[in-house]
């Protein structure tokens, strides 16, 4: 099979399309014979992790530790990117009963990473359920993530209807799923994205954009019941009188300080901090699968690479300039994407 590997780290020049051995499913596992892979945020500071430094890093110090003894100090030791993906079962391991071949599905890979590739071996109770039929393997590809984690977060901070929600960051993987996700739980949801993606944001059911280059949203005297920080790109401080008199400051990623701060809001103040991981589960991806079916939730692709062109993908990436999710496709799929109304 035909992989996308890299021995180094470095810019998008060092990823390869590459022969390697195909694997074959074990007792409990699936064989998954890939079509798309999306291009997200993790694997591009995977690939160049070396260079990652702790304060760069956007999680606590033994965070940033634990994922370069993982993924390598001065060579990789995960040679193969993507974390999210779309197939068909290609085959099954002795014992599976929740696949069968021919079953489309999608999935989350988490660190372990492995989606650039024509095949991929994982267990059946790994986080893999089946695809929506009204998506195709390109948009099915870049929901998993940034979708999982965004109803999580929601969840932990305990989004109402008729609140008003704030999405800083709400273009990239986890605020636009955020920004469908608080719609759909009848919030009033204003996003905050750059210049060149506002109209991305709109597309996305979000009531107000806000563009960032122009405006700042702490000083417009608005007030907000959860403002949702994507990757800290503000602080609780700067955004304190931003929030409603019980309202929450909501951090996808965070560091020591605002676990201290998160402490001592729950102790001494009615604006609370709340910083949480999210646990990635099948249940999860089920419930996100069930909005999608539901016409809730919907993917939009900027652009679709063939495996033979993933350093021109991942430059593209990093370049800033992209409106929607980026993916890369495998065994000669290329299905266009669903026309959204």
């Amino acid at each position: 099979m035909k992989a996308v590997i890299y021995n180094e780290f470095g810019p998008p020049e060092v990823l390869e399309l590459k022969e390697k051995e195909k694997p074959f499913p074990k007792d409990n596992e699936i064989l998954i014979k890939i079509y798309a892979a999306s291009v997200n945020y993790g694997d591009l500071i995977a690939r160049h992790f070396n260079d990652v430094t702790p304060r760069e890093f956007n999680m606590p110090f033994l965070f940033w530790f634990m994922a370069r003894m993982y993924f390598g100090w001065s060579k990789p030791k995960v040679n193969i990117l993507g974390s999210e993906f779309s197939g068909e079962v290609e085959s099954t391991g002795k014992g599976v009963k929740a696949f069968k071949s021919g079953d489309q599905v999608f999935g989350y890979l988490g660190q372990a990473m492995g989606a650039y590739a024509e095949f991929l071996r994982m267990k059946e109770d790994g986080v893999v359920v089946h695809k929506p039929e009204n998506m195709s393997h390109e948009e099915a590809a870049t929901i998993p993530s940034g979708g999982m984690t965004a109803l999580a977060l929601l969840r932990k901070a305990q989004i109402q209807a008729g609140q008003k929600v704030l999405i800083n960051g709400a273009s990239g993987g986890i605020g636009s799923m955020a920004v469908q996700l608080a719609k759909n739980a009848g919030a009033e949801v204003t996003g905050v994205c750059g210049t060149h993606r506002i109209e991305f944001v709109k597309s996305l059911g979000a009531d107000k954009v806000i563009d960032y280059t122009k405006e700042d949203f702490t000083k417009s005297g608005e007030t907000y019941d959860l403002i949702f920080d994507i990757l800290g790109r503000s602080s609780f401080s700067r955004c304190k009188n931003s929030l409603a008199g019980n309202g929450r400051y909501l951090r996808a990623s965070f560091k020591s300080p605002q676990l201290i701060q998160m402490l001592w809001t729950s102790l001494f103040s009615k604006k609370k901090v709340i910083c949480a991981l999210s646990p990635q589960k099948s249940e999860d991806l089920k419930e996100i699968k069930k909005f999608i079916e539901a016409g809730k939730i919907k993917s939009i692709i900027d652009r679709s690479f063939a495996a033979e062109q993933v350093a021109e993908a991942h430059r593209y990436a990093e370049e800033g300039r992209k409106k929607g999710n980026i993916v890369i496709t495998f065994n000669n799929n290329r299905q266009p994407a669903t026309i959204h109304e």
